[in-house]
């Protein structure tokens, strides 16, 4: 190796990207293993055991082109009888088909401009009624994510700044191959792209900077083994990266080898080799960082692609179930299922992602057009990939995904997707230490193998804590008002004329109907009521005082579980009294614990819009742990999966881990995961629809393992997460399946269609099937006294409920 090469290598590992005379001079570097490692290490730093690819359909517009690139058998002349482009209802029916097939993205190919050099394709086009093929594009785009919901990438060439613009309003993204910088390529006789006028380097740069201009997620790359040098590579690599410096637009790097085919001029060309492209490969790595998406398409890689793996790519580009590589036909895709168990073989995971690459999804209010924007949110997961499944949570109709259902892993096992990453925090955690809030991040990135592994060790450590025994509470929930004043954007469950949610009637419950309902509970077993509500503007810290009293005094036994912190705080504000003062106030009236709701993610970065006129998560701490200093237990929940992200998800449980250790205070931790379908941020194309399947099993175990040993016990929402949900929690470290809530209204307003009671004899069975023991127990956690289980057992059915409609609260044009 090159001495120069050496400390080039050495700062690139450190974080130092080359610089342009850096870059340059490693095209003298002839020895590939170093290069290889260095490309390797600094891929798994920027995208951990992750591969990605992009599940597409190909839709060739027009396979005329004005440019004759001596490589190309995409493009080809008119044929009699033939038409020019195809036709609507043909675009339509290969999106359809690709639609069926599951797939996220259309692919327009098409070549430049054929109008300017053939008569046919001007004439079809003025009797379409369309200027140029790119308009004609941008029309075939919105029709297909009209018709289809498949999401457009165009990728038609050359393109003017109104071009650019037309397209961005119907694709999510857009692209360009540099191909080469080199501009003898274009202007000497012979050369590949002579005579090719959209093939001149200026000419392709403008674009893919018009592009960054108008905040395009873009694609490029280069095109290897047309007669560039090594040297020219590197400086089409730099001149991509000069663009991106400037407007941080260019999503992915595509280093694409020539491969000749018969028929045309250059038929009998070298081909570049495999240790060629592993090398071009390993240099934009090393030139781009470890951030950067770098592609290498695998039927054009020989039968040895995985060995791509290993040159520090990150990316397999685009796989069609359905239809062929046009501008490549003579090299088939791998079918996916083989495309998966090969790069498992390189200790990867096979990740779908949409056109549009993770970090441009997570922030499509920058790069997406509004008509674009929500269907892009609605289409990734946490981390900005594609949703590979239809399940969220309360959805009845939709299973978990087999691969998420969290399993032991063979020790043995012949492929190994896990990473020494964490495997180490694992380690850590099993020696006692607490984990930082990056290695809590880091695991809930976890995929493939790390996943299991994750959902494992939470199940060890919660067999070693709480045994083999599973609790539940026989309870009533009471929402006693669902009139809010606040405004949060995920509230389904909230009425009143500024509530954010259009559907359902305001009410306000009768004291007498609240009493009826706790006194129901008792007769029916319970041992806890459970209430909560909206913020009435009518309400006072007084109207919470005199519910605690009547349901005090005409149920004497019964434990009162009621009021988040924000009902705490704002009923000590009407009052003029300290928070403090309130919560002794409540405590002499009878309330017993509270629940540590209105939480939602303790992290302002999402409450100031999921939440904004909510109390910060400094302001719901202090209102916590205040009720800890006077003598309360509390819950402490998240509700999840909506505009937030892993970071967010971190910050959430050190801020719980750190209050309990400086209080002891919270009995319980619930993860809530956020159920979409009325949600006003949702319906507003503003937030995922839920968590997906793996991050809400992730969150139990990753809770357990982060809050441990300050919070032991970790509960499922039955209500969100179903049955099978349940039951796959249970293997991730959960110990506790909450209660049996008789009344669930918040989640079931929200569009949750699961009961809304799971009475104790249903509790037990499922229980019982996972080889675990039911118990059934008080709100703390004690065991439930013998009367009081045995009237849960024979419980009567429930009686109707009664709401009290408040006229003066219905929004106009509201409907129930």
């Amino acid at each position: 190796m090159l001495e120069v090469t050496r400390g080039i290598l050495q700062r690139a590992l450190d974080g130092v990207l080359p610089s342009d005379e850096e870059a340059v001079a490693l095209a003298d570097e002839t020895e590939l293993q170093p290069l290889l490692e260095t490309a390797q290490a600094l891929r798994d730093r920027g995208h951990r055991n992750v591969i990605s690819y992009s599940r597409k359909v190909f839709i060739p517009l027009t396979q005329l082109c004005r440019d004759v690139c001596h490589y190309c058998t995409f493009a080809r002349p008119p044929r009699p009888g033939e038409r020019a482009y195809l036709l609507p209802d043909e675009v339509l029916e290969i999106a359809r088909a690709g639609a069926a097939a599951g797939c996220h993205e259309a692919l327009f190919t098409l070549g430049d401009k054929p109008e300017l050099r053939y008569r046919v394709a001007q004439r079809e086009l003025d009797e379409m009624g369309y200027p140029s093929t790119i308009a004609y594009l941008a029309a075939m785009a919105e029709l297909v994510f009209r018709e289809t919901g498949l999401l457009p990438h165009a990728n038609p060439g050359v393109m003017t700044a109104e071009e650019v613009g037309m397209l961005r309003k119907v694709s999510v993204s857009q692209g360009i191959m540099l191909e080469s910088v080199a501009e003898r390529l274009f202007t000497e006789k012979g050369a590949v792209h002579y005579g090719s006028p959209d093939k001149r380097p200026s000419v392709r740069l403008a674009t893919i900077a018009e592009a960054g201009r108008q905040q395009v997620p873009f694609t490029s790359g280069i095109l290897i083994g047309i007669g560039e040098t090594r040297r020219e590579r590197i400086e089409s690599l730099l001149a991509l990266r000069r663009l991106h410096a400037e407007y941080g637009h260019i999503q992915e790097i595509i280093v694409q080898n020539f491969r000749a085919k018969p028929g045309t001029k250059m038929a009998d060309a070298p081909e570049p080799d495999l240790e060629d492209l592993l090398w071009t490969i390993a240099i934009a790595r090393v030139v781009f960082g470890a951030e950067m998406n770098i592609q290498a398409p695998p039927n054009l890689s020989y039968d040895e692609y995985p060995r791509l793996v290993a040159a520090g790519l990150n990316d397999w580009g685009g796989v069609s179930p359905v239809t062929p590589d046009h501008v490549n036909p003579e090299a088939p895709w791998p079918h996916l299922e083989q495309l998966r168990q090969r790069t498992a073989e390189c200790g990867k995971v096979l990740v779908e992602r949409l056109p549009v690459y993770p970090s441009y999804a997570l922030d499509s209010e920058r790069w997406q057009d509004p008509a674009m924007r929500t269907a892009v949110i609605r289409s990734i997961d946490a981390e900005g990939f594609a949703r590979m499944d239809r399940w969220s949570p309360g959805d009845p109709e939709v299973e978990p995904p087999p691969a998420d259902i969290p399993r032991r892993l063979d020790r043995g096992r012949g492929l190994d997707t896990s990473t020494a990453e964490v495997r180490a925090i694992l380690a850590a955690r099993e020696r006692g230490a607490d984990l930082t809030e990056a290695q809590i991040e880091r695991l809930f990135h976890a995929r493939g193998d790390d996943y299991h592994l994750v959902c494992e060790a939470a199940d060890r450590l919660r067999k070693q804590v709480n045994g083999d025994t599973v609790s539940y509470v026989v309870n009533r929930n009471i929402n006693y008002t669902n009139i809010c004043y606040f405004r949060c954007q995920f509230c389904a469950f909230a009425k009143g004329k500024l509530s954010e949610s259009l559907r359902g009637v305001p009410y306000d419950l009768d004291l007498e109907e609240i009493v009826r309902r706790a006194r129901e509970a008792w007769e029916r077993g319970a041992t806890e009521v459970c209430m909560q509500g909206g913020i009435h503007p009518e309400y006072t810290g007084e109207t919470y005082l005199r519910i605690l009293r009547a349901v005090k005094t005409a149920v004497p036994g019964l434990h009162i579980h009621a009021f988040s912190p924000l009902e705490v705080s704002q009923g000590a504000e009407t009052l003029g009294i300290t928070v403090r003062e309130f919560l002794l106030r409540l405590r002499e009236a009878g309330l017993g614990t509270l629940p540590g709701t209105a939480a939602e993610v303790l992290d302002d970065e999402v409450r100031v819009t999921l939440c904004p006129d909510k109390l910060s998560t400094d302001q719901w701490l202090r209102v916590v742990e205040e009720a800890h200093r006077v003598g309360f237990r509390t819950t402490s929940t998240i509700m999840y999966g909506h505009i937030d992200r892993p970071r967010n998800w971190a910050r959430h449980l050190v801020a719980l881990r750190e209050l309990q250790k400086r209080t002891g205070g919270i009995t319980e931790f619930v993860p809530l995961p956020f159920v979409h379908m009325e949600a006003p941020i949702y319906l507003k194309g503003r937030a995922r629809p839920g968590p997906t399947f793996r991050e809400a099993v992730l969150m139990h175990a990753v809770a357990r393992l982060a809050l441990h040993p300050y919070i032991t016990n970790i509960q499922v929402s039955w209500v969100k997460m179903g049955v099978p949900g349940v039951r796959a929690c249970l293997d991730a470290g959960v110990n506790d399946m909450g209660g049996t809530l008789m009344n669930e209204s918040i989640s079931r307003a929200a569009g949750a269609g699961f009961g809304q009671e799971l009475p104790p004899e249903e509790m037990e069975r499922v229980i019982r099937e996972m080889g675990r023991t039911p118990r059934q127990r008080t709100t703390t956690y004690g065991t439930a006294p013998e009367e009081r289980v045995i009237a849960s057992f024979s419980a009567a059915p429930l009686t109707p409920v009664v709401l009290t409609p408040v006229k003066k609260y219905e929004r106009v044009g509201a409907s129930s």
